[in-house]
């Protein structure tokens, strides 16, 4: 799984005041990834606004990040559906367009159905038809859906499933046992990113890397060598604060002002989110001030 090592921007979809999608903020903020260094990218996950988008936006997004991706960089492609069919079409549409894997949130509208075997025969048939590699999702903040260890660890076997992205806000360790050389385990939050990758995590998608990626890429490195386990628990905690104060309070908005606050092109969000308004805006770059990164 070296090429599902590093650090991952789960990148924004930007939009304009009239809620458009603002396809030149996002390649000027896709040649500031890549100069940054930037492992990879996930288009279309829960900081894409994902579920805000229709197909032919999702494309439109997924083809872009493709064409201006950094060399060497590693698309993933966010899969969010509640029909199977659907995400079928998407992830063919997806290959065809140049995206490396896939990333799937089991369905979340009839969660009380999604019993272990509903999901495994779920993301076992999709591996079974799909052109890309998967990863599983595990996002029970969104979906209300919470894969379990022996679930993931059935679906492990499954030769074209390379993966799974734990979002979860506690119980990545669960998971750490499974990181094998054929399957990745990725920490979904920089909050846990250091305990995970010390745990044989190879790495994971941090929001905090859309606004700051230096400090993302600063933790993994920490996190992939360790010579100073008491530096790296002391940034580990620097890293939590600073995402407490943006992702943490304020979500996708917050996320969207830290990357304007920081030069990029966050944009507004679509409804039903709201922009942060001036005095929220105030405070956040009152404390990233603070925290020396403005």
């Amino acid at each position: 799984m070296t090429e599902l090592a590093g650090i991952y921007a789960p990148i924004c979809t930007p939009f304009d005041a009239h809620e458009e999608l603002d396809l030149d903020g996002l390649r000027s903020n896709l040649a500031r990834y890549a100069e940054a260094g930037v492992h990879g990218l996930l288009a279309l996950g829960s900081n894409g606004e994902n579920r805000s988008l229709d197909e032919d936006e999702r494309l439109a997004v997924l083809e872009t990040v493709v064409r201006h991706r950094g060399e060497g960089q590693v698309v993933l492609a966010g899969a969010t559906y509640d029909a199977q069919r659907a995400a079928e079409r998407f992830l063919a549409a997806a290959a065809d367009r140049g995206a490396d894997y896939g990333l799937v949130l089991a369905p979340g509208y009839f969660r009380k159905l999604m019993t272990d075997e509903v999901l495994y025969r779920y993301f076992g048939s999709l591996a079974d038809d799909s052109a890309l590699p998967i990863l599983l999702y595990n996002a029970p903040g969104f979906n209300g859906v919470a894969l379990s260890p022996q679930l993931v660890g059935r679906l492990a076997q499954h030769g074209n499933i390379v993966g799974l992205k734990d979002s979860a806000s506690s119980g990545i360790e669960a998971f750490l046992p499974l990181q094998a050389p054929d399957f990745a385990v990725l920490a979904g939050s920089a909050d846990f990113l250091l305990a995970a990758m010390r745990g044989g995590s190879p790495g994971g998608t941090v929001s905090l890397a859309n606004s700051f990626p230096a400090v993302a890429l600063r933790l993994f490195e920490y996190g992939r060598s360790d010579d100073d386990p008491a530096a790296g628990d002391a940034y580990s905690d620097y890293v939590r604060r600073v995402n407490a104060s943006i992702s943490g309070r304020y979500g996708v908005p917050g996320v969207k002002a830290a990357m304007d606050l920081a030069g990029y092109v966050g944009g507004w969000p679509r409804r039903p989110l709201l922009r942060l308004d001036e005095h929220a805006r105030a405070g956040l770059r009152a404390t990233l001030e603070t925290e020396g990164l403005l």
